[in-house]
């Protein structure tokens, strides 16, 4: 795993923590762990083969740093599956999108949506404005999130890329207006 995907599961521990109404400095020294992983200029990877000691990143105490130890070697953290297994099943998907915080993540599952397709669902149908603090203007931005969401998952093979640039240029060059 590289860093940015340690960040990732050390920020959706402090969501479901958030969601759990834990202790709120346990929330935030994951999000600072979060945080800080994220952007380290060295890979957790090598500093662990290295038998380099964790603990001398700003954040980073004697727990998380067994917790990066246990992700590295084994690809995954015991704690994070137990804590998931607490939550309807695609919560976490929730916390995905854009706008979407633990809080509403919360709400949504209270109501049986647990998945994006569910929570896009609700919006267009009008039950999703109709949560507590949740507006049509919430809704709305929620709704231009998942859309772009999946317009980045939409890739074009770089064999398809090519021709259709080929294609392009090769209209301008047959072009008379693009001649003069």
């Amino acid at each position: 795993m590289n860093n940015a995907q340690i960040a990732g599961v050390f920020q959706d521990i402090s969501d479901l923590l958030e969601i759990k109404g834990e202790n709120k400095f346990k929330i935030r020294a994951y999000q600072r762990a979060a945080r800080t992983i994220e952007n380290l200029p060295k890979d957790l990877e090598v500093m662990v083969t290295d038998g380099e000691d964790l603990k001398d990143i700003p954040g980073v105490g004697d727990a998380i740093a067994k917790k990066i130890t246990e992700i590295i070697q084994t690809g995954k953290l015991q704690y994070y599956e137990d804590l998931k297994a607490e939550f309807p099943r695609g919560i976490t998907a929730l916390l995905e999108v854009p706008g979407v915080g633990p809080k509403t993540a919360k709400k949504l599952s209270d109501l049986g949506i647990n998945s994006v397709e569910e929570m896009e669902k609700s919006i267009l149908d009008g039950r999703f404005a109709g949560i507590f603090r949740l507006g049509e203007k919430s809704a709305e931005n929620i709704l231009h999130q998942i859309r772009n969401m999946r317009r980045k998952d939409v890739r074009i093979p770089l064999g398809d890329a090519v021709r259709i640039v080929d294609e392009i240029f090769d209209s301008l060059r047959k072009c008379r207006v693009c001649k003069t």
